[in-house]
């Protein structure tokens, strides 16, 4: 008999990097139907199975860096690289989670069964080779985002502006660009050795990118703003969006943190503000017609 370790299984889950996933709320809350407790509730359903099978790739890239991540200095404290959870245990509840999430997905929508079985094959072909592609690896993670917009959309059934779609996958690309600095920066000469495709990249090169990439973010989202079917009073939300791009590589070139998404939001207070204030104003534009 095999006895799960839930305690370890969830942390394996990485249930902090679950915040990327309220992407798929974009779709409900910028098509005015954020009130309709039926699409709210789907939307919830269609938050909690990304959250699930985003674990399970988390759990098949452990499975597939174990050797690796008992190198790095901070992987080697996960459940599966110190041993406190067995590859046959991981293997068990991956398989365990994704008939969860195939089975209630199908029940919802064939569309979204489609999304999410694209999700997880693009992310097995990520795991085992694109990963270790310069450039090809972070479009894959630019890519995830997409469909959890997607997957939105889908259950909400809109049709997302294109430049709110390019919108998501400047930002996501900003963030995966910054994640890969942050490593070299953390890891130095030994990088190569905890990822091979650090290799690939370096400091200059990545900043290079993030020159392209940084203001395309702002003005992408000024044209979004300024073709808004909701309202042009969403200009009045330009401002928070360029803060929170300064603030971020503030703390990227400062404190190194950005590597982390999850951790930006938990550490840095002023950061977390501008999210929120950006929030209740474009749901008091949509919502309450300014």
């Amino acid at each position: 008999m095999i006895n799960l370790n839930f305690q370890q299984i969830f942390k394996l889950m990485r249930p902090k990097q679950w915040i990327k996933n309220f992407f798929v709320f974009a779709a409900m809350i910028f098509s005015g139907k954020f009130t309709d407790l039926h699409i709210f509730i789907i939307n919830i359903f269609v938050f909690a199975m990304f959250c699930l099978v985003s674990s399970c790739v988390y759990i098949l890239n452990d499975l597939v860096d174990v050797n690796k991540d008992r190198q790095h200095p901070e992987k080697k404290n996960r459940p599966i690289a110190s041993g406190k959870v067995t590859k046959l245990q991981a293997i068990i509840a991956e398989i365990i989670l994704l008939i969860l999430v195939f089975t209630i997905c199908y029940k919802i929508d064939l569309k979204l069964l489609v999304v999410f079985l694209l999700y997880f094959i693009i992310n097995i072909f990520y795991s085992f080779k694109l990963k270790n592609v310069v450039i090809i690896d972070v479009m894959i993670i630019t890519f995830g985002f997409v469909l959890r917009v997607e997957s939105g959309s889908v259950a909400t059934n809109v049709q997302l502006s294109p430049w709110m779609i390019l919108c998501t996958i400047l930002i996501s690309l900003f963030m995966s660009l910054n994640k890969r600095k942050s490593e070299i920066i953390t890891l130095k000469d030994t990088s190569g050795n905890h990822r091979r495709i650090l290799d690939e990249y370096s400091v200059d090169l990545i900043e290079n990118m993030l020159t392209i990439v940084t203001p395309s973010i702002l003005i992408a989202y000024c044209l979004y703003t300024f073709s808004s079917i909701q309202s042009r009073t969403m200009m009045l939300t330009i401002p928070f969006v360029l803060y929170g791009i300064f603030r971020y590589q503030y703390l990227m070139m400062k404190r190194n943190i950005g590597g982390k998404p999850e951790d930006v939001f938990q550490k840095d207070i002023p950061f977390l503000i501008n999210v929120i204030l950006w929030g209740i104003t474009v749901i008091s534009i949509i919502y309450f017609k300014l």
